[in-house]
């Protein structure tokens, strides 16, 4: 299996979509999430078309649309899958809700489940993964795997990132967990404040965490995401960090 470098553009939000792709291409990153937020907005069919072209022009493969749907709570899941399909995403990424798993009743994880089952339907053959975060019924390895086992006969699955409050052990567990239904890895080294570090400060532990998510069955992408400063610089730099890593 395989575990290509790539890059999520919320890294570098304050650069246009080309600048994004020139760093991504400098940096030997071949995949890019285009985020929702700014650089291909909910609905901007036209801004999708532009950035699915740049990306081909630049040799970068797009891993992802990374939006800002969050399940239960967002209306606007068509013009989401159509952002999706003009950039030509093989995955959405969503947002399991507003609520963190210990605040969640039954009724409140009912509605996030059942609004990821239309999406996942309307979607079609674009697949929809979870990000895996506080405040959101994804923020226990627990909590993630009883909604996943609800939304596996759709084809839903999950990314992982590290929480950084969370040790080493914890984390790698977290991983462990989800490795049946592991899409892609969102990549950075926070401080337990959330604090950024360069990527080579947690380049042990992101050796275990990269060799685990090696033993999950078929291909992903591990994504640079959040690197101190916003610095393009500081990409470069994390990406040959990252690059060494995956050997």
């Amino acid at each position: 299996m395989t575990v290509r470098a790539g890059l999520l553009s919320v890294t570098l939000r304050g650069l246009t979509p080309e600048r994004v792709a020139a760093v991504a291409a400098r940096a030997g990153l071949t995949e890019v999430e285009w985020g929702g937020d700014i650089h291909v907005p909910h609905g901007d069919l036209s801004a999708a078309e532009r950035v699915a072209a740049l990306s081909a022009r630049t040799g970068l493969t797009v891993s992802a649309y990374g939006s800002y749907y969050r399940l239960g709570h967002s209306d606007d899941a068509e013009a989401v899958v159509a952002t999706a399909a003009r950039l030509g995403a093989p995955v959405i990424r969503v947002w399991a809700g507003r609520q963190g798993s210990a605040a969640a009743d039954a009724a409140y994880r009912a509605r996030v489940r059942d609004d990821a089952l239309r999406l996942a339907e309307l979607a079609g053959g674009i697949g929809l993964v979870l990000e895996y975060h506080r405040d959101t019924l994804t923020d226990t390895r627990a909590s993630t795997a009883a909604l996943l086992e609800e939304l596996r006969p759709s084809g839903v699955r999950s990314l992982w990132q590290p929480q950084p409050e969370r040790s080493v052990e914890e984390n790698t567990a977290d991983l462990r967990a989800l490795l049946p239904d592991l899409a892609n890895l969102h990549v950075f080294a926070w401080n337990p404040d959330r604090s950024r570090l360069p990527l080579a400060a947690h380049r042990r532990r992101w050796a275990v965490w990269l060799a685990v998510a090696d033993e999950a069955p078929g291909d992903r992408y591990a994504g640079l995401e959040f690197v101190p400063g916003d610095d393009p610089a500081q990409v470069l730099t994390d990406a040959a960090t990252l690059h060494a890593l995956l050997g």
